[in-house]
């Protein structure tokens, strides 16, 4: 069995929790939240640190300081990830899901995310490039 069918989320040691991450780079995108219901839109606005090709920080070990909204999610409660895609390996697994045959750690390729279609290298746009969020809220498909 693969360790992430065998530990919890609490339980990974740091490399593993790390190799979870698809770097699909949804998480970086900006969010904004319907004040009276609490809804998460997501919008195709991506965090300027963020290399599109790649969908990895290009600044990770610094992020937090450098963006003060940036969240480590190691640590937050597992239950507070309502807010990150349905995709997101994190929220997989705190729900007890199985992670996706294009996860690399399924496929054993890091290609997997782009080919299925998972990545936000297609159609992301750096914040600095953006003046109103709301002009860019999306809905994915979800796979």
């Amino acid at each position: 069995m693969k360790f992430w069918e065998t530990k919890t989320l609490e339980q990974m040691t740091a490399a593993e929790w790390e190799s979870l991450c698809d770097h699909c780079g949804k998480c970086c995108l900006h969010k904004l939240e319907d004040e009276d219901t609490g809804e998460i839109a997501f919008t195709s606005v991506v965090c300027d640190l963020i290399d599109l090709d790649t969908c990895r920080c290009t600044r990770y070990s610094e992020r937090c300081t450098l963006v003060p909204d940036c969240l480590d999610l190691k640590q937050h409660d597992f239950t507070e990830y309502r807010w990150m895609p349905k995709t997101c390996a994190y929220r997989l697994l705190a729900d007890g899901e199985p992670l996706p045959e294009w996860h690399p750690l399924v496929s054993g390729s890091a290609e997997s995310v782009r080919e299925a279609g998972v990545s936000i290298t297609s159609y992301a746009i750096k914040e600095s490039q953006v003046v109103d969020l709301k002009d860019h809220i999306i809905e994915w498909l979800q796979p």
